[in-house]
């Protein structure tokens, strides 16, 4: 008995040892690829790509307010009026509107100069500026569709060079310098008919101002002072605001039966017909790799499920201080909207 149990033993040492002296084969351990990530990403704020602040034209008491916050308007509506009996004299009345005449003739005049010298491209020839927009945005998004597949290219070479493919990467180099080519003048075509529609805008926005300039000025020009002033009265019954363009009410500081100064903005008008970013912090370190043209990403904080495609419009030249940094403001020009987009909301911005 003693014996088996001493075999025991010695099996038992033995097979101990063995399984000291095994070397555990190391399985492989996987080392994750580290991919550089060069996105630059910058916060923002939207904006519409145009509005414009009003004011009243003369000081008294408000007796009409005929729209609200959020209403649309269209160009020369009346937004709102003055009693006649607190409004500014005739002859003050009659001063501004000579000057608002002389300022609103200038302005046509700077307009249709700018206009008139802007180099319009042949690809525009038979459209309106609105057709040319139109139509240079649906080139835009092909081309982007087509640069798509090319857009990491150094990438793909790399593995066609792995692939033991050599005659394919100056094949592949050639068609996406092509597809680039073609979306760089599809970007430069869309973003010319953009200026030519602003131009058009802005000389349509000077007449109509110029228009209503002098409806009223005529009305005040032959009103003379007297002791009934009912024709004073009646002339300064039509000191009001209207809308310069067609948009919407964005901001409305008036209330009937308050005092209103002539001067001070009180009414904002938005056109949100298209949308446009302005970034808030990039940096000078980030903006020497931002040019226009370029694409970019936005995603707003209130949707964030939703990507909003863009591209750089303007790189400001002036600076500001944003917590000891150097930035500068950056217009994204956003080619896709969404009807719950307000202006202000914060944005972020990834340039591609």
């Amino acid at each position: 008995m003693k014996n088996i149990k001493f075999l025991a033993l010695i099996v038992l040492a033995l097979t101990l040892a063995a399984c000291g002296t095994a070397q555990a084969t190391p399985e492989a351990t996987a080392v994750p690829t580290v991919v550089a990530d060069d996105t630059i990403i910058a916060e923002g704020k939207l904006e519409p790509i145009h509005y414009t602040e009003l004011a009243l034209n003369a000081s008294g008491l408000v007796s009409e307010v005929l729209f609200v916050e959020g209403d649309e308007v269209k160009a020369g509506d009346v937004i709102a009026r003055l009693d006649a009996n607190e409004a500014q004299t005739l002859e003050s009345a009659q001063a501004k509107a000579a000057q608002e005449m002389t300022t609103a003739y200038q302005e046509v005049r700077d307009a249709q100069y700018k206009l008139d010298n802007f180099d319009v491209p042949s690809d525009f020839d038979g459209l309106t500026p609105s057709e040319a927009v139109s139509k240079m945005l649906v080139a835009l998004d092909k081309a982007r569709a087509d640069f798509e597949p090319y857009k990491d290219l150094e990438e793909r070479l790399e593995w066609e060079m792995r692939n033991d493919t050599p005659d394919k990467p100056k094949v592949y180099r050639d068609t996406a310098k092509i597809y680039k080519k073609r979306l760089d003048d599809a970007w430069t075509d869309y973003r010319k008919a953009v200026q030519w529609l602003e131009l058009d805008s802005t000389l349509q926005n000077a007449n109509a101002r110029l228009v209503l300039a002098q409806r009223d000025y005529n009305a005040l020009q032959d009103l003379t002072f007297s002791a009934d002033t009912a024709g004073t009265r009646a002339a300064l019954a039509n000191a009001e605001v209207r809308a310069p363009f067609p948009g919407v009410i964005t901001n409305l500081d008036l209330k009937v039966g308050e005092f209103a100064a002539s001067g001070t903005p009180v009414i904002t008008i938005a056109d949100n017909s298209q949308w446009v970013v302005k970034t808030t912090d990039l940096t000078e370190i980030d903006v020497v790799n931002v040019k226009e043209g370029q694409a970019a990403t936005v995603t707003l904080d209130a949707m964030p499920d939703m990507e909003l495609k863009g591209n750089v419009f303007s790189i400001s030249q002036n600076y500001s201080e944003n917590q000891g940094d150097i930035v500068y403001e950056v217009t994204i020009l956003l080619t896709e909207s969404n009807p719950a987009m307000r202006w202000g909301m914060t944005a972020e911005v990834k340039f591609e």
